[in-house]
């Protein structure tokens, strides 16, 4: 046999793409939540539809490869923007809100962002940046009306307007190769400009598989958003619970009353978190501190 003869092809070879992880659970484990939100709950097919949402509409207004921008909170919609915007053949850029305007304008024009998603809490912060940028990228707003309220009105599309611009008959994008970038994170820039560390398709797959393997991650894990999204993609975890098919804990306010909450009432199993984190739990008021049903 020469050495030619087995050439790449569907039926030996796919590029690996977190992308499958949310159509294995959408088909696998329709029913089961994927997403819950203080009182939005959401199932495995309607994030994957929404994910597909998002996805076409990115496809309507931009092209690929363009870098979509997120300045956001641990809401539903920068998990389902993790898959989404890959979906759309597009880059990532969920950027860190406690950045100032200065700052957030240099990756807007470093990373060339066409799109910026903001959350209202945020509306002030993203409007300035994109007003110093270059680049001048349409803004989509983002309402959280359970955890916060923005009393003035603005000009700007809001997300869920912009998913029902979506084409039926869409066909989301999955890469070809899998060296393609899926998402681009930024540092503070506290010794100089902020750098831009971008993550490819494989990288992202294979870490989010390292992370489930590293904790002995069992199926269906239900997990506490206690870490940024906006920090190195949430280390990942947004593709390794979608992998597992498990359930995502949303969480708006980090504080200690906060996690002990949702850990009783959702049965939280996983977090991720800095020695900060950590340190909320620990100082914790004794008249917020819940006895825990099972070991986080």
């Amino acid at each position: 046999m020469q050495q030619n003869e087995l050439k790449k092809n569907h039926a030996n070879y796919s590029p690996l793409t977190p992308i499958v992880f949310i159509e294995k659970a959408a088909k696998i484990f329709p029913d089961r939540y994927s997403i819950i939100h203080e009182n939005k709950y959401f199932t495995w097919e309607q994030t994957f539809m929404r994910c597909k949402q998002l996805a076409s509409s990115l496809s309507q207004k931009l092209a690929k490869g363009n870098v979509v921008g997120f300045i956001a909170s641990n809401t539903p919609e920068l998990y389902e923007a993790h898959f989404a915007v890959p979906m759309a053949g597009m880059i990532l850029n969920a950027i860190n809100y406690r950045l100032d305007s200065k700052t957030i304008a240099y990756i807007i024009d470093h990373s060339n962002i066409k799109m910026l998603f903001v959350d209202t809490e945020f509306l002030q912060l993203g409007k300035e940046a994109v007003s110093l940028s270059k680049e001048k990228p349409a803004i989509i707003i983002i309402k959280d009306e359970q955890t916060f309220t923005l009393e003035t009105s603005y000009p700007h599309m809001d997300y869920e307007e912009f998913l029902g611009s979506y084409d039926v008959d869409f066909n989301h994008y999955k890469p070809l190769d899998e060296w393609e970038s899926i998402s681009i994170n930024y540092t503070s820039g506290t010794t100089g400009s902020p750098k831009g560390v971008v993550y490819h398709h494989r990288g992202a797959y294979l870490n989010a598989m390292g992370n489930s393997l590293e904790w002995d991650m069992k199926m269906h894990p239900t997990y506490l958003w206690t870490l940024p999204m906006f920090h190195c993609n949430g280390w990942c975890f947004p593709w390794t619970i979608a992998m597992r098919a498990g359930t995502n804990i949303c969480l708006r306010k980090v504080t200690g009353q906060n996690i002990y909450e949702k850990i009783s009432s959702h049965g939280v199993e996983y977090l991720c978190g800095a020695p900060t984190v950590l340190s909320f739990i620990i100082n914790t008021d004794t008249n917020h501190v819940k006895k825990l049903r099972n070991k986080v």
